[in-house]
């Protein structure tokens, strides 16, 4: 193993120092939890018979604790398609837990939203917070302490964050994540996106983009393109929270299946001798590892969010300064679509994450020292598993059989990883410079302001946009209305940008790893509401926004002005259920998570 590159050791140090109070704090509380929290053989027979009264062929070896009992928090459902596969792994576990001794039970489930389904719609305003919703639901559903270790089924944007925060509540507990992986590719995503722009110039009907659509998104599996769930996956491999070498298998293999049976033996084996507990698996040098993941490959801005919650939840401190030197530090070696023309498939084919974790350990970038749940040593996340009959075996991936998408760090696509940290008299925000020519970094031109990422679709098909602009879009934060992502905003501005007008975004609110060609500060810190710079921007001021120098930066004496007042509260589609979410949430730079700023003092 290399030494660790003197950049990713500094940062490193950075989070360890800063974090020594609220970590030492979460690590007394998991101690405390495993000598004298709720479980089994601390339960009244009353409360021990109600956990497993219906546990049928299982019952008496849970009421005798013949062998570790684990607990599976599911977020199945059938609409959203990576979680259909879901459906019958909880008998399935049930059968390979008995294979080992142990016996497995469904602890609670989890909603689980698409944001494929809900992108430009109201419920979109739901999103983010659904997260700490999941959370909360994981912690309910471990709370009743019959459990030894837990497997948590999920795999999407919101979904595989809020089961991790949960799960590290109970972090005195080992913990796998077991995913079912992308569907088999479809219409090529490039094909996909060019039909959408056609449909945005009024050049291609509804019915042509909705046959574009279902031929891309067509079957069960998550989608293929590299976005939060896609990045999700590849994060959990290089924090040891997987069976190596899991993330991308197709669902309905036998080779997904046999992952899975052995996820299900490693968490009872985990779980009989009461190794690796969760919380202590995921450490500084672990959430190190999934932003450089996050960088080297290209993976989606949504983690500026998710990092930091997922982090705070461990007692740990992450900011987006730590992630712009990371970046600095690490090279762009893939190119996955929206990034690239390949889908996460092709990625898979080229090395994946195994050629991920194997050249990024070569060259220092990675901690291999990590203490993983998913093998005994972090070594084997650079290896590929196959089926050699019925057993399973690993091999090294040494090499990418596709440089145009998979380079080693020795020759990345581009020197940094590529997830810049912009700031001025606007605030702070996230800049994701890998998917924006180099040419179009910087962007400065008078802005046009906008409450409502439909008011900018309607200026659009006005006319109103053909000229150099900067888009703003403001009122669109945590506390605002949720945090949605801004997706209708992606065509018509690449429009825009393909007609040769200098273009960019500017907003409280959140584009993904989606978010494409156009550049974009989002996520901008502090939000409009409340007072925040965006909310003192006026149609006409010059902004300027420049990937280079890292600055977001509008000429403008933004101290003369009074801010805009907001727009009224949204309602219906059941967002007004949120409100005590939005009205306590942080900022995005923390995690914009309501939950856990109401945690604080706590840690």
């Amino acid at each position: 193993m290399a030494r660790l590159d003197p950049k990713v050791a500094a940062v490193t140090d950075r989070i360890i120092e800063r974090s020594k109070p609220s970590r030492s704090t979460y690590l007394k509380l998991i101690a405390d939890e495993a000598e004298r929290g709720i479980s089994r053989p601390r339960m009244s027979c009353g409360n021990f018979a109600h956990g497993f009264a219906a546990a049928g062929e299982d019952k008496e070896a849970i009421r005798g604790m013949r062998g570790p009992n684990i607990g599976i928090v599911t977020a199945f459902n059938d609409m959203l398609s990576a979680h259909q596969p879901y459906y019958r792994y909880p008998e399935q576990m049930k059968v390979w837990a008995r294979e080992v001794g142990a016996t497995a039970q469904v602890a609670g489930g989890v909603p689980a939203m698409c944001d494929g389904v809900t992108q430009g719609q109201s419920g979109m305003e739901l999103s983010l917070f659904s997260r700490d919703v999941i959370a909360l639901s994981t912690a309910v559903a471990l709370s009743h302490g019959m459990f030894d270790g837990v497997a948590m089924l999920g795999i999407c944007d919101k979904i595989v964050p809020g089961l991790l925060i949960g799960a590290l509540r109970f972090g005195h507990l080992p913990a796998l994540l077991v995913p079912a992986g992308p569907m088999p590719s479809g219409l090529a995503n490039k094909e996909k996106q060019r039909v959408r722009q056609l449909f945005a110039e009024g050049k291609a009907t509804k019915e042509e983009l909705l046959a574009a659509e279902a031929a891309s998104y067509h079957g069960a599996g998550t989608c293929t393109f590299y976005g939060t769930a896609n990045s999700n996956q590849m994060m959990m491999e290089l924090m040891g929270l997987h069976v190596p070498g899991s993330a991308f298998v197709n669902p309905g293999t036998p080779l997904r299946q046999a992952l899975t049976r052995a996820a299900v033996h490693r968490i009872a084996d985990l779980s009989a001798k009461r190794e690796r507990p969760l919380g202590l698996v995921v450490d500084e040098r672990a959430i190190v590892n999934a932003t450089v993941g996050l960088l080297a490959t290209g993976g989606s801005t949504n983690h500026a969010i998710h990092i930091p919650a997922i982090a705070r939840a461990a007692g740990i401190v992450i900011d987006w300064e730590d992630i712009d030197r990371l970046s600095d530090a690490v090279p762009l070696i893939a190119r996955v679509y929206p990034n690239g023309s390949g889908d996460t498939n092709d990625f898979h084919h080229a090395g994946g994450m195994e050629f991920v974790a194997h050249t990024l350990v070569e060259h220092g970038l990675l901690h291999g020292d990590i203490l993983a749940a998913g093998a005994d040593e972090f070594a084997a996340f650079a290896s590929r598993p196959s089926l050699d009959g019925d057993a399973l075996r690993w091999d090294g991936v040494t090499q990418s059989s596709n440089p145009d998408m998979l380079r080693p760090a020795s020759d990345p696509f581009l020197p940094d990883g590529g997830m810049k940290l912009v700031k001025g008299n606007l605030g702070r925000a996230i800049f994701k410079t890998s998917a924006v020519d180099r040419e179009r970094w910087t962007i400065e031109a008078p802005c046009r302001v906008f409450h409502d990422q439909n008011q900018v679709v309607d200026a659009f098909k006005a006319g109103e946009l053909d000229r150099d602009v900067v888009v703003v879009v403001r009122f669109q934060g945590p506390r605002a209305n949720g945090m949605p992502e801004l997706h209708k905003l992606t065509p018509p501005l690449g429009v825009l940008q393909d007609k040769g007008f200098r273009v960019a975004l500017v907003t409280d609110g959140r584009m993904s790893g989606a978010s494409g060609k156009v550049p974009a500060a989002i996520h901008c810190c502090s939000e409009a509401l409340g007072g925040g710079p965006l909310s003192k921007v006026r149609d006409g001021d010059m902004i300027k926004l420049c990937g280079h120098s890292g600055t977001l930066q509008v000429h403008a004496d933004l101290d003369s002005r009074e801010p805009v007042p907001p727009p009224p509260p949204h309602i219906g589609t059941g967002r007004e259920l949120f409100a005590f979410m939005r009205h306590g949430a942080d900022n995005a730079e923390h995690g914009g998570s309501a939950m856990l700023a109401g945690m604080d003092g706590m840690l």
